[in-house]
């Protein structure tokens, strides 16, 4: 086996095995709580190219200050989106949270 497909495979099994600094830590609503912030990121993070190219109108808008704050704003409505309901994501995350610390039943 080649070096390169070797830590390839080292990698893929080291992925596969509990990590054992996780088990224990973060009780179901600490995941919950961390999952539902990771998922407001995600979606201002997605959100974010959709504005980027927006003109404004140079009267009632624009400028320097309008530049500084629309990512301010766009994380905003991230977590607006994942607050109302979301897109899923926070679910996925808290479900392989749990299993990574080996409290997953079903």
């Amino acid at each position: 086996m080649s070096g390169s497909m070797q830590t390839q495979a080292s990698i893929a099994l080291d992925a596969s095995r509990p990590q054992p600094a996780l088990r224990g830590h973060g009780s179901p609503e600490q995941i919950r709580k961390s999952a539902k912030q990771f998922e407001e990121m995600f979606i201002g993070q997605m959100l974010q190219p959709m504005f980027q190219g927006l003109e404004t109108d140079g009267m009632f808008g624009g400028g320097e200050g309008e530049q500084m704050f629309r990512s301010m704003l766009v994380d905003e409505y991230g977590k607006i989106v994942a607050r109302s309901g979301g897109i899923g994501v926070a679910d996925a995350v808290m479900r392989t949270m749990l299993e990574a610390q080996g409290e997953h039943r079903q």
